[in-house]
């Protein structure tokens, strides 16, 4: 049997009691990376050879799981935390199992998605999970396209130091509407910051620490409610100093005035 097991994503506590009984029992445990579950498995004096199973070597460990099931072992799956299959590897190692006839099943328990979904307060039912938005601009401009046909909460990961980047194209692309920023999620400094993406952009001017999610409402903007800030800056630069450019596009675009300073410095010096 290959078990997929969700572990922690912050507080070591929730590893359920099942999860304890599997891990403890089966013959070997793949992991996303052995040092940060090793920590794990030592929290519960779970003592069971680990073998990494990761995005870059995820096909020939996959193959490696297979030939251990059809000799007789368990395994379990773990990735570093939460869910495996969402945002992480896992659903390599289901499709193989289908593909061969093999038995696996999930030991269930914390996601990252599923607690944002509800701790947001914005409706959880629809809601769509998009995991990180991709950083290559045709990409995430399709993903984004995608999000635009929704009219339902959307759940995104991100990095800390790109929040404000990703609520901003956010902003521009939906408009001002509801949203949440939830971070350290089950953690001891675990925070939930509720406003529309315009405040949450202004809440997060600076970097915060650890793993974020991000809950919003897509809307669908008219023309001018979310104008392109380069536009209006290059708008405003044939005629302001760009210290006013910046102050004037701030007030318009409810953005941080630094960062729109910076911009039309960028800006001015290409004119």
């Amino acid at each position: 049997m290959l078990y997929l097991v969700a572990t922690p994503i912050g507080n070591l506590s929730d590893l359920s009691p099942r999860a304890i009984e599997v891990l403890s029992a089966v013959d070997m445990i793949y992991c996303e990376d052995t040092r940060h579950t090793g920590l794990l498995l030592a929290r519960f004096n779970i003592k069971k050879p680990t073998r990494s199973l990761h995005t870059h070597n995820e096909r020939e460990r996959t193959e490696e799981v297979v030939k251990a099931l059809k000799d007789g072992q368990n395994i379990a799956y773990v990735s570093d935390a939460g869910m495996p299959g969402v945002s992480d590897p896992g659903a390599m190692l289901v499709a193989a199992c289908q593909k061969e006839g093999l038995s696996h099943t999930v030991i269930p328990g914390p996601s990252a998605a599923v607690i944002a979904a509800v701790l947001s307060g914005l409706p959880a039912q629809p809601f769509s999970f998009f995991g990180f938005l991709p950083r290559e601009s045709k990409p995430r401009r399709e993903m984004l396209d995608a999000i635009a046909k929704l009219d339902h909460q959307v759940i995104l990961y991100e990095s800390p130091h790109r929040v404000q980047a990703t609520l901003r194209d956010l902003y521009e692309r939906f408009g001002d509407g509801p949203a949440a920023v939830l971070r350290e999620l089950t953690k001891k400094f675990e925070t939930v910051v509720n406003g529309t993406l315009s405040e949450l952009i202004e809440r997060f001017s600076e970097e915060p620490k650890g793993e974020c999610v991000i809950a919003f409402i897509p809307g669908h903007p008219s023309d001018d409610a979310a104008p392109d800030p380069d536009a209006l800056l290059l708008e405003l630069l044939r005629t302001e100093s760009v210290k006013d450019a910046a102050t004037i596009a701030a007030e318009r675009l409810k953005l941080p005035k630094k960062q729109l300073y910076k911009r039309a410095l960028e800006l001015s010096d290409r004119q």
